[in-house]
């Protein structure tokens, strides 16, 4: 049977009808239920750190190390050890602290004082004359002169190492042979002497005051 559309039943179906959309309408626009008041809030990340636990010092540039400076001995231009120059004989045995053997032939004369263990006082000895010590005589290649010299070295090498200072001399009886005569830069009166052979290599050198160390002979 069809119904009127102004007719009750029809009414009554189409406010039912109305209803029902209303009520679907309402569930679909419903709140998203609201989060529990208990929820955790959010923890922040803790920041990246990518340093050591303990405490490290800065780095720091690696410190150059001193250009290397020349080989130092015992023998200066005021002495040798806690021998100086112009101390009496009696002096310099107690500075050398050992026995030193020697003696002159008369007062007041040219000799040695060396050490027990020594040969050859041209080859390591202390020159006296007047009663004081005035001069170091070296003829091995152990001993090292102020300034780096040595037995062994040529002449080229010497006149590197004392540069501008170096008085060259001819032997007095080897031909060829020099004296290589270095002052003190520091002013004193001391000098040192490398003495060379005809093929320019050092064979000895000594140092101490004029005008022994100009001794070419030593004490002969």
């Amino acid at each position: 049977m069809i119904l009127a559309p102004n007719s009750l039943p029809a009414r009554l179906g189409l406010l039912a009808a109305a209803l029902l959309a209303l009520a679907a309408c309402q569930r679909e626009a419903a709140p998203p239920p609201q989060e529990s008041a208990s929820a955790a809030p959010p923890v922040n990340p803790a920041p990246i750190d990518d340093q050591p636990a303990e405490s490290v010092p800065p780095a720091t540039a690696p410190v150059s190390s001193p250009p290397p400076s020349a080989a130092a001995g015992q023998a200066r231009f005021d002495g040798y050890g806690d021998l100086r120059f112009g101390m009496t004989a009696e002096q310099a045995k107690q500075a050398w602290g050992g026995e030193l053997k020697g003696k002159p032939d008369e007062p007041g004369g040219c000799y040695y004082l060396q050490p027990i263990w020594g040969s050859n006082p041209r080859e390591f000895g202390f020159m006296v004359e007047d009663g004081k010590f005035v001069r170091l005589d070296v003829g091995n290649d152990k001993e090292i002169a102020p300034g780096g010299g040595k037995k062994g070295m040529s002449a080229d090498e010497i006149g590197k190492l004392y540069a501008g200072r170096v008085e060259t001399q001819p032997h007095k009886y080897e031909q060829g042979a020099k004296y290589l005569r270095i002052k003190d830069a520091s002013g004193t009166s001391s000098a040192l002497v490398f003495e060379t052979d005809s093929a320019g290599r050092v064979t000895s050198w000594r140092i101490g005051l004029p005008p022994q160390v100009d001794y070419v002979e030593g004490c002969g």
